[in-house]
């Protein structure tokens, strides 16, 4: 019985929580900055150059401490979770459009209502972060 009551509520909660992230996940070429501040985030710029060194340490990162594989996947493409699908970092319009300021804004602030949480002074660096940022950009087109 008490195995029925909790996946009867894991299936409400995914029902109703997937239609809500679905609501809110409607374009994904939606920025998802605020309005308010996006053109000063779009604005802002690595400090650091870009370097193979770089992409690596980036890519060390994506893949493990992170976490960043668990959702986008091994080649980039995303995990389709139930109402919470990921970036697809392989789509060369989303990655002309999405500005590396707008990358770091997220990964400082999480996405609202789209699974994508903190993670810059939670699991990583700034530093840590623009590397992440570059090794996300060697995805385009593949």
């Amino acid at each position: 019985m008490f195995l029925l009551k909790k996946n009867m509520w894991i299936a409400i909660f995914l029902s109703v929580g997937s239609q809500s992230a679905l609501a809110f996940h409607k374009d994904v070429y939606e920025p998802r900055v605020p309005k308010e501040i996006i053109a000063q985030e779009q604005q802002v710029k690595s400090p650091y150059p870009v370097t193979p060194e770089r992409i690596e340490a980036g890519r060390k990162i994506y893949f493990g401490v992170g976490f960043c594989v668990t959702c986008h996947s091994k080649d980039g493409t995303g995990v389709n979770l139930p109402g919470h699908p990921s970036r697809d970092f392989t789509d060369a319009k989303w990655q002309k459009i999405r500005t590396d300021g707008e990358l770091m804004w997220v990964l400082k602030h999480g996405s609202p209502g789209t699974g994508m949480p903190i993670r810059v002074g939670t699991d990583i660096t700034e530093e840590d972060g623009w590397n992440v940022i570059q090794f996300i950009r060697t995805f385009e087109g593949k």
